[in-house]
């Protein structure tokens, strides 16, 4: 965990170069041998709500599901050379955390094809959600995430129900049973509360304490925190401080 932001995609420049960046992948994914085998990328997580909504400011590298030829790897690196981009700019991690499903290429609405040989898809709002929920971690943007993707369907009037969640929470994952109890709790708190504009502010910035609070905790224990012990680890640091 890092508090530095000086190499991450913003939305003004994600905006900007988002097409050109997929465009010069595909040419570069091409030219290397990959037109013998088309590629499709899925774009989820931060990248996404970035080009989809207006709430989310930044994002320090873009996750997808990718489904190519293994010069894919060559290709991005060389783009991201090539645009001085963040190392691991574009990375398929997310294929190995908890939130990811086989079901997701199922359900990727379609964005665009470049150069004949790549296809990039991204994902639904109650997928997205479906995906915050599974992975439900308090000092990343997973849950102001959620209100900021229900505040803005309800803004443009096109809710989102949690009949519309519990059918991706389905076709994703088979059932609740892999939800966090916490996770269910919030979202049930949340469409119930319906004030997504005050819970937004709230939400997030309990999630940037949360995350101040692991910084500091790493800055003096370097190498103990882990995807796997951080969110207790976070629950006895917050009841320790509001102990003291």
């Amino acid at each position: 965990m890092s508090s530095d932001n000086s190499r991450s995609f913003s939305k003004s420049n994600l905006d900007h170069y988002f097409d050109h960046y997929f465009y010069e992948l595909s040419k570069t994914y091409k030219k290397l041998g990959g037109k013998k085998m088309p590629a499709e990328i899925i774009l989820i997580g931060g990248a996404a709500i970035i080009e989809n909504y207006g709430f989310r400011d930044m994002t320090t590298d873009i996750d997808a599901i990718i489904h190519a030829s293994s010069v894919m790897d060559e290709a991005i690196k060389q783009v991201g050379d090539q645009f001085d981009l963040p190392y691991g700019w574009l990375n398929s991690d997310f294929m190995k955390t908890s939130s990811y499903s086989k079901s997701l290429i199922k359900y990727a609405s379609f964005y665009k094809v470049f150069n004949q040989v790549l296809t990039v898809r991204t994902v639904s709002a109650e997928y997205l959600i479906a995906m915050k929920l599974r992975s439900g971690r308090k000092y990343k943007n997973d849950l102001s995430d959620i209100i900021g993707i229900l505040a803005e369907h309800e803004a443009k009037g096109d809710l989102i129900t949690f009949e519309h969640i519990d059918t991706a929470i389905r076709n994703l994952y088979g059932s609740w049973d892999v939800i966090p109890e916490d996770s269910v709790k919030f979202i049930n708190d949340t469409l119930s509360n319906g004030d997504y504009g005050a819970l937004y502010s709230i939400v997030r910035q309990g999630e940037a304490e949360a995350k101040e609070i692991l910084i500091e905790f790493q800055d003096d224990y370097p190498k103990v925190l882990n995807e796997n012990n951080m969110e207790d680890i976070l629950k006895r640091l917050k009841e320790k401080r509001n102990d003291n």
